[in-house]
């Protein structure tokens, strides 16, 4: 055997465990996440100037009259729309943004792919070496 594969066969091995264990974490971490950030049900909102900038209001699945701020990035986003498609927080009459999903979940997903793809790469590289070597 040659010692350069063996090197590379142990890097390989170590960068497999890491990558897989890691996305398998990282993905649970994901869905507790998820799981924190709670249901966001869709409204049409209003939008509002206000004092301190601007509010978006909606109606509720309850038939309650929700009302939140909105940021300036939020106000950039909507190129001074009217009306806009929000997301509420199920339960919470102050609580909505412009997106379905999170972007804190979005991003710890993406990173558990990227922690499966080194696995995998890892392990195909392993696989390859083993056969090379036979």
């Amino acid at each position: 055997m040659n010692s350069t594969s063996d090197v590379i066969g142990a890097i390989a091995e170590i960068f497999t465990w890491i990558g897989l264990g890691g996305a398998v974490l990282i993905a649970l971490a994901a869905v507790i996440v998820k799981l924190a950030d709670g249901t966001w049900l869709p409204a049409r909102g209003v939008v509002e100037p206000d004092e301190g900038g601007h509010l978006v209001r909606w109606i509720d699945h309850d038939g309650e009259i929700g009302e939140a701020p909105l940021s300036n990035a939020q106000f950039a986003t909507l190129h001074g729309a009217d009306m806009a498609d929000i997301f509420y927080r199920m339960g919470r009459r102050d609580r909505m943004r412009l997106h379905r999903g999170s972007a804190a979940v979005r991003s710890i997903a993406l990173l558990a792919v990227g922690f499966a793809a080194l696995g995998l790469i890892a392990a195909a590289l392993s696989l390859i070496l083993l056969f090379l070597e036979g």
